[in-house]
């Protein structure tokens, strides 16, 4: 078999093994929350982007900006994000995360990191850096094929 299909099956591979156990971590995450699939982007969406707008997470979403409003409603009503005004634009608000909210995307966060750092534990200095040089490669690779 051809390098490049070798490489081709070993990421395929990989894929799946992290998607699975990030899709079933995701998954425990909500059912631990009560949110939903959507609530749960836009807390992750805050986290990296202060002074997000209701459009921005609609589009986001693939939503329309009624679905997206009423999804912010709830995170609202649930003291995880609070709205306030858009210096630039009175008429347009702005979201970011309360300290509860906050509080809950990090506690997401620190679970995966739990995992992957067992994933590190049976590893070896040398490979971790075998490691670290070849996905540095391909998230260059992938930044230079993005549509």
């Amino acid at each position: 078999m051809s390098p490049t299909k070798v490489l081709t099956e070993v990421i395929r591979e990989w894929s799946e093994v992290f998607m699975q156990r990030s899709m079933r971590d995701f998954k425990r995450f909500m059912d631990m929350t009560g949110l939903s699939f959507s609530q749960i982007s836009i807390l992750m969406r805050l986290v990296h982007d202060k002074g997000t707008g209701v459009s921005e997470i609609g589009e986001q979403l693939g939503v329309t900006n009624a679905a997206a409003s009423q999804a912010v409603e709830r995170l609202v009503q649930l003291d995880l994000i609070e709205r306030t005004e858009d210096p630039d634009d009175r008429r347009a608000k702005r979201l970011a995360l309360t300290q509860k909210g906050r509080a809950l995307i990090e506690q997401g966060i620190e679970a995966r990191s739990k995992w992957i750092g067992r994933l590190m534990d049976v590893l070896t200095p040398e490979q971790q850096n075998m490691i670290i040089s070849a996905l540095t490669l391909l998230t260059e690779a992938a930044h230079a094929t993005k549509e």
